[in-house]
């Protein structure tokens, strides 16, 4: 940025500041309040379980109340989430333009933002006065729920507008809010009668926002307001009812728990005793270093349940390890990227969480399935790394007493995964991941974390979690318009064009979601084109549970594909290596995950 081009903003430098120390101060508000909004789930929820199994007892009420906190949760953390990588941002598209255009598209990108701020707060205004009624549960007027989102909405706007005076963009950010408030104004004068579906335009509008940079969410959600004008059957108030209905879901709860639970484990130092058992058990055969890193993974796959922290984790441990062992800096990058593609497979998985949401599928059934591909997929990258990887430098071979020592070492975080797989059947899958965030507070709080320390964590997962949930909540008009257009039948028409087998399904799904996956997050991908795709398997005699399992194998793989590559972006900000280099050295390692992806379409296709 050249201040010296603009004088005016060159005189409003004090003002500059001042915005700074404001936005500092309002960030620290809102971290520390959904750090305890968080907390304030975690007990309730522990609360629940404890009254159910030691007193048979409960409180009415206590999942809408975890309901409703969490969508107080969201509305604290999305402003917090708003300039972070956790905003969901593609910026490959912006890179390519020449260096004076580059300078202009971060208008558009707020453009996007402003509208969506706009639609959240007026539109949940609008709701709050138009409905009555009070919650049967809880005793407090349903209008609530609808508010906290609405205030969200100002808390996004007026967090932008600090952001970008505190950065001396004052000329810009009024560009933005001019044109931000005059399409919100305007929209809804304009009628355009065109013949193609409303759902073409959101997507096509939807992808500008992409192109220019703007978060995933924000560009959903003004994409959906501004195809009102191209004949949407969804006005305002309905575009922010629809946000609130897809995140208004206990299940979701499950998500910030298990996203603390991963954090809490590496922060106590427990994730690094994974690291010594693996390296212990298979550091010392050829690649070993390499094969230590995705065992890691495997077993870290069992807490966290984040490929992106997970990747951030191999990052920061293993790469400097990987490279004084001899490996290429690029290649022991593209180890760790491909290797944290297993995160969102094995359970407990986020991934898994949002297909359930969006097509009702047995989370338990689906966890499952994740086990099998996630086994599968981890073999074919043993055997990628095996016949790539000859380091000059391999570990020593452990002895029974030192393989014996790490596996006691590694016992508290082997509790865990312990925790998630056998309560999960037992209680509901949001109390488990209650259950395994405790048990890594309790491992945290054992390890002599500090207040901050805890806090840290308690603030990373809630903003985390708020940057997915509010993905998820704005997905859904998207999802609605294509289940009113009647998406779902013209895939239905293809595969019957195509022969209606299942080898047809098979393969029209896997393209689909292989074209989608390049542009889309897996977390909007999943929530779009499941509930589209799965009915069209399931009339072709595949099990929905193993085609499910099949859409998150395969939208996992674009983490390591561009443009996209959120895996390949994680790893390359940590190492510092730039993505070109990891996007040619994953190929080998992309093509073993999709010969694993291969393998289990036959299965569901043979079985």
């Amino acid at each position: 940025m050249a201040t010296s081009e603009f004088h005016p903003i060159e005189r409003a430098a004090p003002d500059s500041g001042v915005a700074a120390r404001l936005l500092r101060a309002i960030e620290a508000i809102l971290g520390i309040a959904a750090a305890l909004v968080l907390a304030v789930l975690l007990l309730m929820v522990l609360v629940t379980v404890c009254l159910r199994y030691f007193f048979s007892a409960g409180f009415i009420g206590a999942e809408d109340l975890g309901i409703w906190l969490h969508v107080g949760l969201i509305a604290l953390g999305a402003p917090l989430s708003l300039n972070s990588a956790l905003a969901m941002r593609l910026d490959v598209f912006v890179k390519m333009l020449p260096e004076s255009l580059q300078k202009v598209t971060p208008i558009g990108a707020d453009v996007f933002t402003v509208l969506s701020a706009l639609i959240l707060s007026f539109g949940g205004s609008e709701i709050m006065t138009m409905l009555g009624g009070v919650s049967p549960t809880l005793g407090v007027p349903e209008w609530i729920r609808f508010g906290f989102l609405g205030a969200g909405g100002a808390l996004i706007l007026v967090v932008l507008l600090l952001q970008r005076i505190a950065e001396g963009k004052i000329l810009p950010v009024v560009i933005s809010l001019a044109v931000g408030v005059a399409l919100y104004a305007g929209i809804p004068h304009v009628a355009l009668d065109l013949d193609w579906p409303p759902s073409i335009f959101l997507g096509l509008i939807a992808a500008i926002g992409l192109v220019l940079a703007a978060p995933l969410p924000h560009a959903f959600l003004a994409a959906a307001y501004v195809v009102i004008a191209f004949g949407s059957s969804l006005p305002e108030p309905a575009i922010v009812s629809a946000t609130v209905t897809g995140i208004s879901k206990f299940l979701l709860l499950a998500i910030p728990f298990f996203l603390l639970a991963g954090g809490l484990l590496t922060a106590s130092g427990v994730a690094n005793q994974l690291v010594r058992f693996a390296a212990a058990m298979v550091g010392h055969r050829r690649a070993g270093l390499a094969q230590t890193t995705l065992l890691t993974s495997v077993l870290f796959s069992g807490a966290s349940g984040s490929s992106v922290a997970n990747a951030a984790f191999g990052a920061s441990t293993f790469q400097p390890e990987l490279v004084k062992h001899g490996y290429r800096p690029a290649q022991a990058a593209a180890i760790i990227a491909s290797t944290s593609v297993l995160d969102n497979v094995i359970p407990p998985s986020i991934a898994f969480l949002i297909l359930a949401t969006a097509t009702n599928l047995s989370v338990g059934s689906l966890l499952v399935g994740g086990f099998f591909a996630g086994g599968l997929m981890a073999i074919c990258l043993a055997v990628a790394i095996h016949l790539t990887v000859s380091e000059q430098v391999p570990l020593p071979r452990a002895n029974a007493r030192q393989r014996w020592q790490s596996a006691v070492q590694a016992i508290p975080a082997f509790g865990l995964g312990v925790i998630v797989g056998i309560r999960i059947g037992i209680v509901t899958t949001t109390e488990a991941a209650a259950l395994a965030a405790f048990y890594t507070l309790l491992l945290g709080i054992g390890a002599r974390l500090g207040i901050i320390s805890l806090y840290a964590a308690f603030r990373q997962a809630a903003v985390e979690a708020a940057a997915i949930g509010l993905l998820i909540g704005t997905a859904g008009p998207f999802a609605f318009l294509l289940a009113v257009d009647d998406v779902s039948g013209l895939i239905s028409h293809l595969t019957t064009a195509l022969g209606g087998s299942a080898i047809a399904v098979i393969l029209l799904s896997n393209v689909i979601l292989l074209v989608v996956g390049l542009v889309l997050d897996i977390g909007a991908a999943i929530l779009l084109f499941g509930p589209i795709l799965l009915p069209a398997a399931v009339a072709a005699g595949i099990d929905p549970i193993q085609f499910g399992v099949i859409i998150v194998v395969n939208l996992m793989i674009h983490g390591l594909t561009p443009p996209l590559g959120m895996l390949i972006f994680v790893v390359s900000g940590v190492t510092r290596i730039p993505a070109s280099e990891l996007f040619r050295a994953v190929v080998p390692y992309l093509l073993a995950l999709l010969v694993s992806l291969a393998i289990l379409c036959a299965w569901a296709i043979i079985f």
